[in-house]
């Protein structure tokens, strides 16, 4: 983990070589991103590395790193492999940008960081994936994504993007912080299931993915290393200063690690208070910068001491959406939408506008969407029943009087109400009445425009007989196919409008998920919006009262959302 001397590497180089090699894993941990905070920071990376090594893993990790550091890590990583290295594992996490030429994971804050640097700067996945690929079943790609950088520049796209795995190999992604408890908890495991593990843990997997799939097993695991003996030809002097190197690593070392733990100023001074060249002086030196520069970092810390898992973040983002925050997705990871719009709530209360919450926050946070969400359904309430008078006065007023003018004046405004299927059948009727009454020319022209059912083919019948037995019916089938032709429109700008809100698949299987739940049988949650999940969303819009097009628009996502809070069903 920390930088040694050659002395002390040369010490443990007898052990390791007798001993059956170890696993070997590569841990990059980037935390720190100018204004992105994230919550796989320095102590998550250090604790993941150290349970993979008390599990007998051989790791190489580097945190917050630049990009010199990152691949140095890379080569060091590289230099440990061999044959017998298997298995392997590289653990990623931080904020990724992706474009034609594959996926990188950017470096922390420092010259290299920025836009024009990305391609150049950044760590990239198809390095790790040729490597993952010698080891065909027994490579694992874990990969933690932190909020969308809004550095990705012209020549890239924010996130990880699609990747093409190399067979064999597994890779696993998701939120940070879950990754961060899924290398802490199930990875250092032996005989552990990957595959249902990362399925609790709501990781998505690609790649090679049976499922019994193991990371690691006892037998990939080293025995016990016998105590190396001596060089026959070192001396004592030489015994003595090693042994001292060691000690005063180890307590360098143990200072590191309580500041990291304290992880605030004062916690870094005291380290180069007692070690002003020790070895992790520099680190703590950028540490102390980044902090200093930082202008909510108590405010940052407090909100992850809460240690807010994945529902929590997304009853979050959900309560601030309804309350009209736009915080571009209900995924779990606080990215730039969210912290935005915890911004503008904080500013609504007349509280430091931070952008990070506190438990107080979030309780009246929650409170203020479980009003509004009541509000809301007391206003679609009184809406459907509305729509529902004025329908009805309607039909009263028209169709209700059977005659044809009527009933087409009730279909013209209300194509699917409460009375069309009945407006219909009668209509059907009058023209079925009409056939058998019209001359035979007549009945002719009208069945070519009836199969040709077009406008134009209507206005030809109508201008050859304007005083035909179907005039009537040409007209309103006019009217009918217009219709038909301005709802098209409209549902081509709504799939826009629906492609605007940049729903990533979390926030749509969440959508799936509530239409599940509301009894409206959307097909398979995964995300895919099928023609069954598209009727589902319009038999949900007409019971809501809201615009039916089958898409989702913002208010759609606000009632679903709502809906969701009430427990509606």
């Amino acid at each position: 983990m920390q930088t040694k001397s050659l002395a002390l590497s040369a010490a443990l180089a007898l052990a390791a070589a007798a001993a059956q090699a170890a696993p070997e894993a590569l841990v990059i941990g980037n935390s720190r991103y100018d204004r992105i905070q994230t919550l796989f920071g320095a102590k998550r990376v250090l604790e993941a590395a150290q349970a993979l090594e008390g599990s007998g893993v051989e790791v190489t990790a580097v945190r917050d790193a630049d990009s010199t550091a990152m691949r140095d890590a890379f080569s060091t990583f590289l230099e440990r492999l061999d044959d017998d290295s298997a298995p392997v594992l590289m653990v990623l996490a931080g904020a990724f940008v992706h474009g034609p030429d594959g996926s990188y994971l950017l470096p922390a804050a420092g010259e290299d960081r920025g836009a024009d640097k990305a391609l150049i700067s950044g760590f990239s996945l198809d390095a790790a994936l040729a490597v993952l690929a010698r080891y065909p079943g027994e490579a694992v790609l874990l990969l933690g994504e932190t909020p969308d950088t809004d550095e990705a520049g012209p020549y890239l796209k924010p996130g990880l993007g699609s990747l093409d795995i190399p067979q064999g190999v597994t890779v696993l992604r998701g939120a940070a912080p879950d990754v961060a408890r899924f290398a802490n908890d199930v990875l250092p495991r032996p005989g552990a299931m990957l595959l249902s593990e990362a399925e609790e843990a709501e990781l998505a997997v690609e790649g090679f993915a049976p499922r019994d799939f193991t990371y690691l097993t006892a037998e990939d695991l080293p025995a016990p290393e016998a105590e190396a003996e001596d060089e026959p030809d070192q001396t004592a002097e030489e015994q003595a200063a090693l042994e001292e190197e060691m000690a005063r690593l180890e307590v360098d070392d143990a200072a590191w690690a309580q500041a990291q733990e304290g992880d605030d100023v004062e916690a870094y001074r005291a380290y180069l208070d007692t070690f002003p060249d020790g070895e992790q002086a520099d680190a703590a030196r950028q540490r102390i910068s980044a902090i200093e520069s930082e202008p909510f970092y108590e405010e940052r810390r407090a909100e992850e001491a809460l240690e807010l898992d994945r529902d929590a973040r997304r009853a979050i983002q959900r309560d601030l959406t309804i309350l009209g925050y736009d915080t571009r997705g209900i995924d779990g990871i606080f990215g730039a939408g969210t912290r935005g719009g915890v911004r503008q709530w904080q500013e609504s209360q007349e509280v430091e506008a931070s952008g990070y919450l506190t438990r107080d926050q979030i309780t009246r946070l929650d409170a203020q969407a479980e009003r509004r969400a009541a509000e809301l359904e007391a206003e679609a309430e009184e809406r459907r029943r509305e729509q529902a008078r004025e329908e009805q006065a309607f039909w009263e007023e028209t169709g209700a009087r059977g005659d044809e003018a009527g009933l087409r004046a009730y279909l013209k405004r209300y194509p699917e109400g409460e009375h069309a299927a009945d407006a219909r059948r009668v209509l059907e009727d009058l023209e079925e009445q009409r056939r058998r009454r019209a001359g035979g020319q007549d009945r002719i022209a009208w069945e070519e425009a009836r199969q040709a059912d077009t406008v134009s083919a209507y206005r030809s019948y109508l201008d050859a007989r304007p005083g035909g037995a179907f005039v009537n019916e040409a007209r309103g089938r006019i009217e009918e196919l217009q219709r038909n032709a301005d709802q098209e429109r409209a549902a081509l700008q709504a799939r826009d409008e629906e492609q605007g809100l940049g729903l990533n698949p979390i926030t749509r299987r969440l959508a799936e998920a509530r239409l599940g739940q509301l009894g409206l049988d959307p097909g398979e949650v995964d995300g895919k919006f099928t023609g069954q999940t598209r009727r589902a969303i319009e038999a949900y819009q007409e019971q809501r009262a809201l615009p039916v097009t089958g898409y989702l628009d913002q208010d759609t996502v606000v009632r679903l959302l709502a809906d969701g809070i009430l427990g509606l069903d």
